[in-house]
This record gives structure tokens, sequence and C-alpha cells, in this order.
């Protein structure tokens, strides 16, 4: 098995405005079963496709090709413009809220898709769905919690290797 491949790509104009472009390998989607067919024969259109549908707004050079191997791939325009919010130094109210305007953003965007009314049948109109979806969370955060301390543990006893952060 092969490892994905990523370029990424320098455009300069007038020698003072780059434009980096990312082109990333897409390949079959993980919700895809194994021996069936995909409805898209392009995997690089697929990725683009659900892009577009989720995104209010897509990058104007979001496109796809096929590679002379037969990859296929995705372009996009590569900018690290993620910003992070330090949840460890959140207010529990704050966070509660932060985490609502996440879900929400979540499901805006899956509204925007086709598939908003299916889910909505699907989901129904009880409570189970909700229920289930926060003991997952409170069994995910457990486990999480349970391989930090674990992860402390190992380092403190020597069974891990550490360095501080920034040496």
């Amino acid at each position: 098995m092969w490892e994905r491949v990523v370029y990424l790509a320098l455009f300069v104009a007038d020698g003072t405005e780059p434009l980096f472009l990312q082109m990333k390998e897409a390949r079959r989607s993980v919700l895809e079963s194994p021996g069936g067919k995909s409805r898209f024969a392009h995997q690089g259109f697929r990725v683009v496709y659900g892009q577009r549908i989720m995104q209010a707004a897509s990058d104007i050079f979001l496109g796809w090709f096929r590679s002379a191997h037969g990859h296929d791939f995705y372009v996009r325009q590569f900018r690290d413009m993620k910003g992070t919010v330090p949840v460890d130094a959140i207010k529990a109210r704050a966070l509660t809220d932060y985490a609502g305007i996440l879900g929400r953003l979540l499901a805006k965007g899956h509204a925007r898709t086709s598939g908003a009314s299916m889910i909505a049948g699907y989901v129904g109109a009880s409570d189970r769905l909700d229920a289930a979806m926060s003991r997952f969370a409170r069994a995910y955060a457990d486990q999480v919690e349970a391989d930090h301390e674990a992860l402390v543990r190992a380092v403190a006893q020597g069974v891990l290797p550490s360095e501080a952060a920034g040496s």
C-alpha cells in the first residue's frame, strides 16, 4: 500500500504576491462499502463536491485532477489560518456556549446537504439520539482523561521519554 501523496506548489505574481496551492490525493471514502461501487468516478471531484455543499463560500481555487498514474487529487488554496480557542482556560459556561456554537455550525453545514431530510427522518422527534450522543461524549471524555493519566504516569516513571515544549 502506498502512502497518500500531497504536493504544495508556490506561485508568485510580479515577484511579490505568493499563492500556495495544495494538491492532495483523494482516496475512496471510508463511508463506502469495501466492495461497493462509488457513485463518483473521480475521488477528487467527490471531495470538492462535498466541500462546496458544506461550505457557505468555498475556495475559488478548489478543483480536481487525475495524475498520469491514475491517482485522483483535489486542489485547494493552502492557507494555515486556523485559529484556536484555548479550551483549557475557558470557564465552564463559556465552554458550554462554545460547544453549542460549534454544534450549530456543524448542523448548519450538514443541513446544506441533500441528506438533511434523511437525517431528520432517521433522528425523529424523540431525544434518544441526544441521550446516546451525550453518553458517548462522556465515555469518550473519560477515556481521554484515562489515556492522559496513563501518559503522564509513563513519563513520570521513565517508560516514555519526553521533552519540554520549545526545547
